[in-house]
């Protein structure tokens, strides 16, 4: 049985994974839900998976609450291939404190680190990828649970759109903003709205991130925005290429050929090599920084301090 609060949440969640769409709507659906009893900026505390080391996260791990009821640590996008190094900071999780862990990549069941989430009485989930049948069924219910939309659109969404969740939600989102303006959504108006292509544009721009994003960059942002994909969904696109690049990187420093990185990663492999070309010349701490400017443009967005497209403008000058 896992360890639980009064609430019976687990006091340890593990996230990982292929479809990390999922991964990152769970991780944020759980720390809305430890934060509702905070009340200080103590309680919470976020650590980039990437560097993360375990004394680091054990130390956090074992910090007692200073004004709050308990602690909620979270650490986000730890890279798979360094999971099982962080096992030893969970030997021990105080019941005075959550732990969220979110994994850029699938665990086995043999992996350490699954194995000290499991001996701590907490829960570790697995996000599968989804095609096909199951693709479509996520985006009908999808569609008519969160969207106000039928599933015949969903489906028209997932014959058009690449299999991605982000892409997909991102239409889905699209689509309900138009119905709720008082516009009716006909078959016809469906296929002109949706993105269908649009994927080609969203690699021109990630293509133009680094080493800084240039006029050519902003433009294809402008673009993809003006034509209906949502600002924070193009900035999360960023994001994954980012965090794409520094894994990436990480693995180039171990000494693997490009080979390695595409045999083991579960990329096209032709993406794999783009991101491998461009971490040759960017640092790990240049690219953690862009992750981190991203994530407070998204919380800025979200809550209501700047406008998500010229915020958008202003994340890429910032990059």
């Amino acid at each position: 049985m896992p360890r639980a609060t009064r609430q019976g949440i687990a006091t340890a969640l593990l996230l990982h994974g292929e479809e990390r769409f999922l991964v990152d709507e769970r991780s944020r659906a759980t720390i809305d839900q430890w934060r509702t009893e905070l009340v200080s900026d103590f309680g919470l505390e976020v650590l980039e998976g990437a560097g993360l080391t375990p004394a680091r996260l054990q130390d956090a791990v074992l910090q007692v609450p200073f004004l709050d009821p308990y602690r909620v640590v979270f650490a986000r996008m730890i890279p798979a291939n360094r999971a099982e190094g962080l096992a030893p900071a969970l030997a021990q999780i105080p019941v005075t404190t959550r732990v969220l862990l979110t994994v850029a990549g699938r665990l086995g069941s043999t992996n350490k680190l699954t194995k000290a989430i499991t001996a701590a009485g907490g829960q570790v989930d697995e996000s599968q990828h989804l095609k096909g049948r199951a693709l479509s069924d996520w985006a009908s219910r999808r569609a008519v649970e969160k969207h106000g939309l039928t599933a015949n659109i969903a489906a028209q969404v997932v014959r058009v759109s690449p299999p991605d969740l982000s892409v997909v939600d991102s239409e889905l989102t699209k689509l309900a903003a138009y119905k709720a303006s008082g516009s009716k959504l006909t078959p016809e108006v469906v296929t002109e709205l949706l993105a269908g292509g649009r994927e080609d544009e969203i690699f021109k721009l990630t293509d133009n991130l680094l080493p800084r994003p240039g006029a050519a960059a902003l433009e294809i942002a402008r673009h993809l925005t003006r034509s209906g994909l949502q600002p924070t969904s193009v900035a999360y696109r960023m994001a994954r290429h980012y965090a794409l690049v520094l894994e990436v990187k990480a693995r180039q420093d171990r000494g693997e050929s490009l080979q390695q990185v595409q045999d083991d990663m579960t990329e096209h492999r032709f993406v794999i090599q783009k991101a491998f070309d461009a971490a040759q010349n960017a640092s790990p701490q240049r690219l953690e920084d862009a992750l981190k400017l991203i994530r407070d443009y998204e919380w800025e967005v979200k809550s209501g301090q700047v406008d998500a497209e010229l915020g958008l403008d202003v994340l890429l000058t910032r990059l």
